[in-house]
């Protein structure tokens, strides 16, 4: 008798919280399908949030309150007013706010656990910016169309993959989640691991090394040579070789022949007085050309990223040759 007392009291403060905002009858979901019918609410029935036997998936009043003067209009004002918590239009609530509302339960997560703080969240974007609710496609959670919904507010990127030298996103086999966690990270750029090298290793493990000997400004940031949304040379690299390489390195005399004027071995540039010398089938082989076309620098120095080649003296295996 005492439990039948206990739960009849119990019953009665639930019915006295949400009692103003249901009346009697249908309550919670239910009653909000009343009114929000298929015409005005898309079906989301196959979606992660559509209503089905799991207790643990959320309802209308989970998101937006419980809105007791939106369920049930009072007598005295024109308008059905709003309910407690809008998602869009002029009545959303702040970015925080709504972004807070997701988190109550998407937050169990390690993938969101650096969200506070994150240029996502600074930037006043909130969880419904990118993401679909009301329906049971969301863009960002698919491969093929996730682009569509980053390329909205990052247009430079999207130019960027449009160069004939790009990462397969516009092909559909990588997606901007692939390198990037949206949601927070300890690395620059929104990448998913704690460095951008450490993110490319996931895919490019042959260039983590170790090496014997480091090509330094590979192992302090591959963005110093790659532009990693696209580009217009090969490989994805900021500038043709060797422009990009004698951006750190003066050009140097290959086998007598030098690679820009004023050096020995350049045609036209010999000292006064004397010529400059030809080159032969008995020569080197070294001359202006091979230095300057074709893979350029790259065509001695294989190894950019880094060399395991032991010798002390033949060759020299700092200049990053086999």
């Amino acid at each position: 008798m005492r439990i039948n007392r206990l739960i009849a009291v119990v019953g009665l403060c639930l019915f006295g919280l949400l009692g103003p905002a249901w009346g009697a009858g249908e309550t919670g979901a239910k009653l909000c399908v009343t009114c929000h019918d298929e015409e005005d609410l898309p079906d989301m029935s196959r979606s992660a949030h559509g209503f089905s036997a799991d207790k643990r998936v959320p309802d209308c009043i989970t998101c937006h309150g419980p809105s007791p003067t939106h369920a049930k209009k009072p007598a005295n004002v024109k308008e059905r007013p709003h309910p407690d918590r809008l998602f869009i239009r002029q009545f959303a609530l702040p970015a925080n706010e709504r972004s807070a509302v997701c988190l109550s339960c998407h937050n169990k997560d390690p993938k969101r656990a650096l969200w506070s703080g994150s240029q996502h969240e600074g930037a006043d974007v909130a969880c419904n910016t990118c993401h679909k609710i009301h329906g049971n496609r969301d863009k960002v959670l698919s491969k093929s169309t996730q682009t569509e919904v980053c390329y909205s507010c990052h247009k430079e990127q999207r130019s960027q993959m449009n160069r004939a030298s790009h990462h397969p996103v516009p092909e559909g086999k990588m997606s901007c989640s692939d390198c990037h966690n949206v949601h927070g990270s300890a690395g620059p750029k929104l990448v998913k691991r704690d460095s951008t090298n450490a993110t490319c290793y996931t895919c490019h493990a042959e260039k983590r090394g170790p090496f014997v000997h480091q090509h330094e400004p590979v192992a302090e940031d591959c963005a110093n040579c790659h532009n990693v949304h696209g580009s217009t040379v090969a490989a994805m690299l900021k500038a043709r070789p060797p422009l990009l390489c004698q951006q750190c390195h003066t050009p140097h005399v290959a086998g007598g022949v030098g690679a820009v004027g004023g050096q020995a071995g350049v045609y036209g540039a010999a000292a006064p007085g004397q010529t400059a010398p030809l080159i032969s089938a008995t020569s080197s082989g070294k001359n202006v050309v091979n230095l300057w076309q074709g893979r350029s620098c790259l065509n001695c120095h294989t190894q950019v990223h880094g060399s395991n080649n032991p010798s002390t003296s033949n060759p020299t295996p700092q200049l990053m040759l086999r």
